[in-house]
């Protein structure tokens, strides 16, 4: 695998989260991002390896080379690497870590609620099964 891609970290069982996935797979024109879930070995191996603490963040990571973002600077990194005018939404970051990380708590607590649950992490189709780890 090549080192400079990107690293997403989800939470395989969340509708939401397999929604972004499917989001971000569509709009990344540069092949920037790979993808494990949280539930699967790959994901669990990197949860060691970076000693991510899955009591504090267990619905999306991002690891851009040696560093590890989390919560809503997470997600606005990765629209910054997106197609289109996504990467305006890094403009996000200059609101106050706080604020930002209390809305993003808020959906990511009540996600199962408002969106669903698998029974099981999605299995990529044919074609995507490259982006996953």
């Amino acid at each position: 695998m090549k080192g400079d891609y990107k690293i997403i970290i989800f939470d395989g069982v969340c509708n939401l989260c397999n929604n972004s996935v499917n989001y971000v797979i569509k709009r990344d024109k540069k092949d920037r991002f790979r993808f494990a879930a949280f539930q699967e070995e790959a994901g669990r191996r990197l949860i060691v390896k970076y000693n991510i603490d899955t009591s504090k963040t267990d619905s999306i990571v991002l690891l851009d080379g040696d560093k590890v973002y989390v919560r809503s600077t997470a997600a606005l990194r990765i629209a910054r690497y997106l197609g289109g005018g996504y990467p305006l939404f890094y403009g996000f970051m200059i609101i106050p870590n706080f604020v930002r990380n209390w809305v993003y708590d808020c959906v990511a607590r009540n996600r199962y609620k408002w969106y669903g649950k698998r029974d099981s992490c999605m299995i990529p189709a044919p074609e995507l099964r490259s982006r996953f780890l």
